[in-house]
């Protein structure tokens, strides 16, 4: 196997570690992001800041470098010109087409919804307060508003009475990542749970299934996951069909995290991230044997996995920032948590601090059910408090 020059495109802490899975594996990476310091940048073997919104920018980075792959890791990237790069032979992952689409939640929603018919919620497109207001109409009370460009939850909220519609939009699109001023408004889905489906697809054809991943969101963000999510065989292969013809659809190699809502009514398409998933953060625990970011590093090589082995229970619990802070912070309580057998932490060296910023991550990890183990793993992240510094 030859080292490869990868041009990273975004450096938070899932970058991170898929900075560290391709170097295990003796790849050169270059971590770019819009800011210095950022978590994947400390440990590439070349740094660029620049806005990835600024195509100009974007294109002369990608000729700067050169790169055998671009991997792209964040929304906020001028995902057009990738079938430009694909044009002139640089390899995207997973492709232009799935990078492009999936930066986009009008483009995944619509190709799964229309041109694919998998089960979604009733949805609408609005660029405006008046045509959110005909959303909601269409949709009924209460629904979900959310930008068609945003990560981590922001700017997504429940409308469940009319006087909610305003402030719903504003949210929206004050948490609304790049330049793309529109929301989409979906009907809220009575399930009983939500999973995360990370699928692999390989330069061979061969699509595998991680083991479904549970977990629970706070205003649309991630606080804990488990693995695996007890869920029947039928709903499991239905998500897995689902997972399978979107994937193909958009096409290339590597990790998707695929979302799904279950309920009564049966199996639902949510959302799709061509890339490795936060809540996909609780294999770091080895629940498998190799982490969602091992099988994106292999799957960019073309280096095929035959079998994604679940080995333990896991859960992951998140570290929040409580205040704002320009340095480096510094983590009260390690050596406590440090303490707790079959656990974890991992901490992802962001530069600063805000209210809710994800500044880690803990993990537990056994043989207990994984009620017991997002109970230990909660636990864990509590005992460690992020002291701001200005």
């Amino acid at each position: 196997m030859i080292r490869n020059k990868i041009l990273l495109l975004g450096s938070g802490e899932l970058g991170r570690e898929v900075v560290i899975a391709l170097q295990r594996l003796g790849q050169y990476v270059v971590a770019v992001d819009s800011y210095a310091n950022a978590p994947a940048m400390q440990l590439a073997n070349d740094f660029e800041v620049i806005n990835m919104l600024n195509g100009d920018e974007l294109d002369r980075i990608v000729a700067k470098h050169a790169p055998d792959f671009i991997v792209p890791e964040v929304e906020s990237i001028r995902t057009e010109r990738f079938y430009e790069y694909e044009k002139m032979g640089y390899k995207v992952i997973p492709s232009a087409k799935a990078a492009h689409f999936t930066m986009n939640r009008k483009a995944i929603r619509d190709l799964a919804s229309v041109d694919l018919g998998l089960k979604t919620a009733k949805y609408k497109y609005a660029v405006n307060l008046e045509e959110l207001q005909a959303g909601v109409a269409y949709v009924g009370m209460p629904c979900v508003v959310k930008p068609l460009m945003s990560s981590s939850g922001k700017g997504q909220s429940v409308i469940k009475v009319e006087r909610d519609i305003k402030d719903a939009w504003e949210v929206a699109i004050q948490g609304s990542r790049g330049d793309l001023m529109e929301v989409i408004v979906e009907e809220f889905i009575d399930f009983d749970y939500e999973i995360t489906l990370l699928t692999l697809t390989q330069n061979d054809g061969n699509t595998i299934f991680c083991a479904p991943i549970g977990h629970r969101q706070a205003s649309g963000d991630y606080q804990q996951s488990w693995q695996p999510k007890a869920m029947s065989s039928g709903a499991l292969n239905t998500a897995r069909e689902m997972a399978g013809k979107v994937t193909e659809s958009l096409g290339g190699s590597g990790i998707w995290g695929v979302e799904f809502f279950v309920g009564k009514e049966g199996v639902y398409f949510s959302e799709l991230s061509p890339r490795p998933h936060d809540t996909g953060m609780v294999t770091l625990g080895g629940t498998q044997n190799y982490s969602e970011f091992e099988l994106h590093a292999r799957a960019i090589l073309g280096i095929p996995v035959k079998e994604i082995a679940q080995i333990r229970n896991g859960a992951s619990s998140v570290i929040l920032a409580e205040d704002e802070g320009r340095e480096f912070p510094e983590f009260i309580g390690v050596e406590k948590a440090a303490g707790v057998k079959g656990s974890d932490f991992i901490l992802f060296g962001k530069p600063s601090t805000r209210p809710n910023r994800r500044m880690g991550v803990a993990v537990a990890f056994g043989e207990e059910n994984v009620e017991d183990l997002v109970k230990k793993a909660k636990g864990v992240a509590e005992m460690i408090k992020v002291k701001s510094c200005d």
